[in-house]
This record gives C-alpha cells, sequence and structure tokens, in this order.
C-alpha cells in the first residue's frame, strides 16, 4: 500500500525560476508515467513554449492559464484539462494575480514519431 499513496510532502518541492515543482510520481515509479505538481507565479510561465515526443495533459487546479497550442491561445481556469499531442508545439502561463496551480501528467519511455502525429481535431 505505501508504494500506491503519495501525500503532498512541501519539504519535496523543488524550486523553479517562475514557482516550485513537486514529482508525486517520476519516471521511476511506474514505467514512466508521471505525475507533478507545477506552481507558478503570478504573470509567469514556467517555460517558453515547446515540442516532445510525449503527449502530455495539464489540469488546472488553481488560477487562470493562458494555454499555448501550435500558434492559438485560450484563457482558462480551475477544473480545466488541457491535452498537448506529442510534436506539437505548446504552453502554459499564468495571466492570473494569484498562483497558478496544475498537474502535468505525461508518459515517458514511448515516443512518437513526429510524421505519426496528427493535428487535433478541433
Amino acid at each position: 500500500m505505501a508504494s500506491c499513496v503519495h501525500p503532498y510532502d512541501a519539504t519535496k518541492n523543488k524550486p523553479t525560476p517562475s514557482g516550485f515543482v513537486h514529482w508525486f510520481a517520476d519516471e521511476s515509479l511506474a514505467n514512466g508515467k508521471t505525475v507533478k505538481l507545477s506552481v507558478v507565479g503570478p504573470h509567469l510561465a514556467s517555460h517558453l513554449p515547446h515540442r516532445h515526443a510525449e503527449d502530455e495533459f495539464f489540469f488546472i487546479l488553481e488560477g487562470q492559464a493562458e494555454f499555448y497550442l501550435d500558434g492559438a491561445t485560450q484563457v482558462v481556469g480551475p477544473q480545466t484539462l488541457l491535452y498537448c499531442p506529442s510534436w506539437h508545439e505548446h504552453g502554459i502561463r499564468n495571466v492570473g494575480d494569484k498562483d497558478l496551480r496544475y498537474l502535468v501528467i505525461k508518459q515517458y519511455g514511448r515516443p512518437v514519431a513526429e510524421s505519426a502525429t496528427k493535428t487535433p481535431a478541433k
């Protein structure tokens, strides 16, 4: 049971230039499946838009996020799931006056060839 229950422990937070991250599940836990809490300060971004081989989900817990996907943006709030298909340029930034808190859910170790991806349906 202990290996399956992962409570939040603030002493394990890792500072970043825009706030901090907390790994609930890193790559070593479940065959590359990961869950990370990201906290980004007001009017900051954790990093610039980027691409990578893995699909990725963001689940907004608190705050206002601007989601960027392939040149388009949309502002979203809590209880919103965002999907980033593999190899599509994506990013997220805090557009609010309070911390943005969101989960990042990702599967490492199963890369998808860039040529195999399709543009998501609108």
